[in-house]
C-alpha cells in the first residue's frame, strides 16, 4: 500500500511516538494528514516541526472515544488510513484502573466500528509489548501468550483481540504493530513518565536515579525513529495486513545497565538509591524480531548507546 496522496489520520499524533510518526509520514507525501489528540499527554509543541514541513497538517483536539465526533472527522476528511497511536499510559492504569482500561478499549472499538462501516479502508493499530506480560520464553515471538500484569496491559491485549475479531468477522483491513520499549526525544517527562526521562530529569536536577527492586529486570529498548520506521514499513507492506508484528531491537538490557549508560552520558558518578519493587512490574522482555526482519527488512539503525546520547542531549535543552 502506497501512502502517497492518501488521506491519513493519526490518533494520539501529538504524543511521543505519534508525533514522530507524523514526521515520518510527511516524506511519504500524503494527500492529507490529520492528527486527533485530546492533549492528555500530547503537546502541540511536539508537532512544531511537522507544521513547518507540512503546513496543511490539521490538529483536531478531541477524545478518540467520541464515536460521533470521530465519524464526522473521518467522513469530512475522507480518511483512507488510520494509524491508531492513542493510549492511556501504564502508570495511569495503576491509579485509575477502571477509567484507563475503559478508555483504551473504547478507543479501539470506535475505529473498528468505523472501519467496519466502510468509512475508511485500513487500520494500523499500535499495540504494546506489555500485552505479553513477563516472558515465559525468550525471545518473545508474536505467538507468545498474553500473560498480562497490569490493567493497562489487559486493556491493550483486549484491544488487540478486538481488532483481530473484526478482521476475521467483518474482513476489515488491518495490521497490529507491537512495539517494545520506546525511548527518545519528546517522551513525556512529567506525569506518568517512563524510566529514561525520569532518570535523566533526576540526574540533571542533582538527584540520584532510583532503582525499584533488584534492577535485574530486563527490557528491549528501541529508539523512536526506528519504531516509526517499522510502523510505516508494516503499513506499506501487503504481507503484514491481517497480521501482528513485533517492532523491537532484539537486545535485552537490565535496568542496572540502562542507568549506567544514562549516567555515563551525563558524566554522573553517584550511586542510585534503592526502593521496593513496584507492583506487577514486568520481569523480563526480549523480542523475537525475525518476522519483521524477514517480511519488512527491518533492522534498527540507532544502537542503544547512540540513542541514549541523542536522548540525553535533547532533554538537556528541553529541560532548561
Amino acid at each position: 500500500m502506497e501512502l502517497k496522496d492518501r488521506s491519513i489520520l493519526v490518533t494520539g499524533g501529538a504524543g511521543f511516538i505519534g508525533s514522530h510518526l507524523v514526521d515520518r509520514l510527511i516524506p511519504e507525501k500524503p494527500g492529507k494528514l490529520v492528527v486527533v489528540d485530546n492533549l492528555f499527554l500530547g503537546k502541540r509543541s511536539n508537532l512544531a516541526e511537522a507544521f513547518t514541513k507540512f503546513p496543511q497538517l490539521k490538529l483536531v483536539v478531541e477524545s478518540v472515544c467520541d464515536i460521533d465526533r470521530m465519524r464526522q472527522v473521518v467522513g469530512d476528511e475522507k480518511i483512507d488510513v488510520v494509524f491508531d497511536m492513542a493510549t492511556i499510559p501504564l502508570p495511569a492504569s495503576l491509579e485509575r484502573p477502571d477509567w484507563a482500561a475503559e478508555e483504551i478499549y473504547r478507543m479501539m472499538l470506535v475505529f473498528c466500528a468505523l472501519c467496519r462501516q466502510g468509512l475508511f479502508k485500513t487500520l494500523i493499530h499500535c499495540s504494546s509489548s506489555e500485552a505479553y506480560g513477563s516472558a515465559v520464553r525468550v525471545p518473545m515471538d508474536e505467538d507468545h501468550p498474553m500473560m498480562v500484569e497490569t490493567p493497562y496491559a489487559a486493556a491493550k491485549a483486549a484491544a488487540d483481540l478486538l481488532v483481530r475479531s473484526y478482521a476475521r468477522t467483518f474482513n476489515i483491513d488491518m495490521a497490529i504493530i507491537r512495539p517494545f520499549n520506546n525511548y527518545g526525544p519528546r517522551q513525556n517527562e512529567g506525569s506518568y513518565a517512563a524510566i529514561i526521562p525520569v532518570v535523566i530529569r533526576r540526574i540533571l536536577a542533582g538527584q540520584p536515579p532510583v532503582i525499584f527492586g533488584d534492577g535485574e529486570q530486563t527490557r528491549d529498548f528501541l529508539y523512536v525513529t526506528d519504531t516509526v520506521e517499522g510502523i510505516v514499513s508494516a503499513a506499506k507492506s501487503d504481507r503484514m495486513h491481517g497480521r501482528t508484528v513485533n517492532i523491537a531491537s532484539g537486545r535485552e538490557v537490565t535496568i542496572h545497565e540502562l542507568i549506567r549508560q544514562i549516567s555515563r552520558a551525563l558524566d554522573y558518578t553517584g550511586e542510585p538509591i534503592r526502593e521496593p519493587a513496584r507492583p506487577a512490574d514486568v520481569r523480563r522482555h526480549l523480542a523475537d524480531t525475525r518476522l519483521a526482519q524477514a517480511e519488512l527488512g527491518f533492522k534498527p539503525a540507532v544502537p542503544l548507546e547512540e540513542g541514549i546520547r541523542r536522548t540525553v542531549a535533547w532533554y538537556k535543552t528541553a529541560l532548561q
